[in-house]
């Protein structure tokens, strides 16, 4: 995708041909992807639209 804008979500087929995601930074380094597949295409974009809507969720640091 030469042109495609930054930030963005990438949607894809995987092997097994279930939809997936990645976050591509305005930097075009790939920083997140989603962790499972989805059968259907709606279900990937509606793990898109929960990310989004969660800019309320702590941040926890963990200890070792």
């Amino acid at each position: 995708m030469a042109n495609a804008p930054a930030p963005r979500y990438e949607l894809y087929k995987d092997k097994k041909g279930e939809w997936r995601w990645t976050y591509i930074a305005r930097n075009g380094l790939k920083i997140a992807m989603s962790s499972e597949g989805y059968k259907a295409k709606s279900d990937c974009l509606h793990s898109i639209d929960l990310l989004k809507s969660s800019k309320d969720v702590p941040v926890h640091e963990a200890t070792a």
